[in-house]
């Protein structure tokens, strides 16, 4: 559901941080409930969009996107998918 007309920005990002930390598995909780936490407010309102996209997505499937298992389908690949995927890559060392 994207925003509607009657939906200020604040009540969308507090929707969209509750989504976020309350998935359907703990380690999907995590990942999008602090990626939230840290990145929502910054979004644009069309990276909003995107992200609200990603949050229908299944849990199993956002699992296997973000950590790297299986690419992310091309409808959505993208610069706010990349940053998710980025969540689970180890920090080069040095």
């Amino acid at each position: 559901m994207m925003m509607n007309s009657s939906e200020t920005r604040q009540i969308r990002l507090k929707r969209l941080r509750f989504r976020s930390w309350h998935r359907g598995t703990r380690e999907m909780d995590l990942l999008l409930g602090r990626f939230a936490d840290t990145h929502l407010e910054t979004l644009s309102d069309r990276e909003l969009d995107l992200y609200e996209t990603v949050l229908n997505e299944a849990d199993q499937d956002l699992y296997a996107w973000i950590a790297g298992d299986r690419p992310w389908p091309t409808s959505l690949s993208n610069a706010l998918t990349a940053r998710l995927t980025a969540l689970t890559t180890p920090a080069p060392k040095g």
